[in-house]
Parts: structure tokens; C-alpha cells; sequence
């Protein structure tokens, strides 16, 4: 039996599951364990947005990849191939503006909190939204712009995954005073 389920192709450039060369499989599984107690919220990947309004503060703590805000300083993560995983700390009355991913789908699992999640088309006609709580779920398509606003009493806890290894960074609706800051 081997470490992975196929061997890589010599030429190939090793995939972030491939086993280290010389890794023992204690060193290689070690490797892939990430510890809440080695985690820190970080306000700063979307600080940028408090430029436009503070109520868009809220922290992220990544577990796999960078996640959307895509901060590659963050080397303390397990990297993979596919998508990014982290959790999300939304304060109460806080919100993420509307955003467009065009290149994957993103997906919110509410741990606590209640959150009014809002959709619109790329044309602005069509809008939707629903209340998500505790253990909900919701998966945005890529081409539609997503957001949410906390409206429950008590800071949201989610779990956040995109689809992509490096997602394209989101842009926001145009006109959007969001647009106009630098990152």
C-alpha cells in the first residue's frame, strides 16, 4: 500500500499532498495538523474595507490556504491544491459588502449567529436574500454577487471554503466606493 493514491509523474511539480522526499509518515501527517490554539483572528485581511465603513470589520483565521482575502504572509496553514478552508468572525450589526468571485464557488456553514445572506445578478435586476442560522448552509455560485450582514445579537462564527487553491482576488459592484481602495 502506498502514501498516495497515485505515484506523481517525474517531471511533474509535486502536489501540496505529495509526501516531503524523505518525509517519515509521522513528520508528513504532522505536517497537515492545524491547532486552534495556534490560530489568531486576523482583523487586518479585510481591513481595507473599514476604510469605506467600520461595519465592515470582521476577522479571519485560516486553516488551509488564504483563503479569498488571499494574505500570503500566512505560511502557518496546510496548503492544498483544490480550495481554501477558514472560519469567519462576523460582529453583531457587522456585515461583508457585496462581492463577485468569477472563478470559484464559495461556501458559508454558519457555527453560530444568525446571518441575512444577500444575492444579486452581475446586472443589478435580480436580488435575493434568507436568513441563515446555526448549521446552515449556503454555496455561492461564481457570477453572483454575495454578501451578509449579521443580524442577530451575538458575533456569527462561520466556516468559509472557496474552490480554488489561489482564488482570483473579488471585485465589488461598480460604483462601489470599495473599488476605489487599494489593498
Amino acid at each position: 500500500m502506498t502514501d498516495t493514491i497515485a505515484p506523481p509523474v517525474a517531471d511533474a511539480a509535486p502536489r501540496s499532498w505529495d509526501r516531503p522526499e524523505g518525509a517519515s509518515l509521522e513528520e508528513w501527517m504532522n505536517s497537515r495538523v492545524v491547532r486552534f490554539e495556534t490560530r489568531k483572528y486576523d482583523w487586518n485581511a479585510l481591513k481595507f474595507q473599514t476604510q469605506v465603513d467600520p461595519k465592515y470589520a470582521r476577522a479571519q483565521m485560516r486553516y488551509v490556504g488564504t483563503g479569498g482575502t488571499g494574505v500570503a504572509s500566512d505560511t502557518d496553514t496546510v496548503p492544498a491544491e483544490h480550495f481554501t478552508f477558514s472560519t469567519m468572525v462576523l460582529p453583531a450589526g457587522h456585515e461583508g459588502p457585496l462581492h463577485l468571485h468569477t472563478d470559484v464557488e464559495e461556501v458559508f456553514f454558519v457555527l453560530r449567529g444568525k446571518v441575512k445572506m444577500i444575492a444579486e445578478s452581475v446586472d443589478g435586476k435580480e436580488k435575493w436574500e434568507v436568513i441563515v442560522g446555526e448549521r446552515d448552509l449556503i454555496s455561492w455560485p461564481p457570477g453572483v454577487y454575495r454578501g451578509e450582514i449579521n443580524i442577530g445579537q451575538e458575533e456569527a462564527l462561520m466556516l468559509v471554503m472557496l474552490g480554488a487553491k489561489k482564488p482570483v482576488t473579488p471585485t465589488y459592484r461598480p460604483g462601489d466606493p470599495l473599488t476605489k481602495i487599494k489593498r
